[in-house]
């Protein structure tokens, strides 16, 4: 009997796995696709090499001022009309700041949903919000 249970059970994992595996597998291919599917977003950001400036340009995004205000005003990169970086690819970004781009929602400049507190980076402090994915 014990040699009879050890050969059934590994056929009935087989039949199992041979069952089960693809409505999972679907499951898991719909969650790749999605992955996938985001693949790039409309990004901006407001860049600052010290933390206190990043801070105050978080203070006035709490305040109730606009994103792109606030970026041409604080951001100190190429990006400072309104901290626009356009359309950015997975993996062409640094690994802390794309983390925390693919984690946030979508907003807009006027009612910004950003990174809280501020993304460090080798670049400096980041305040991220997303406009669009595709």
């Amino acid at each position: 009997m014990g040699k009879d249970n050890k050969k059934t059970k590994p056929a009935a994992k087989g039949k199992d796995k041979e069952k089960a595996a693809p409505p999972v597998k679907g499951k898991e291919k719909e969650k790749v696709d999605l992955k996938k599917q985001v693949n790039a977003i409309q990004v901006r950001h407001i860049l600052c090499e010290k933390q206190s400036r990043a801070l105050e340009a978080l203070e006035k995004l709490k305040a109730g001022t606009a994103f792109n205000v606030v970026a041409t005003e604080y951001s100190e990169d190429k990006a400072r009309n309104g901290g626009s970086l356009g359309w950015m690819i997975r993996g062409s970004m640094d690994g802390v700041f794309q983390d925390a781009a693919f984690k946030l929602p979508i907003s807009t400049c006027a009612n910004p949903l950003y990174s809280d507190p501020p993304v460090k980076s080798k670049h400096g402090y980041h305040i991220i919000m997303v406009e669009a994915r595709k």
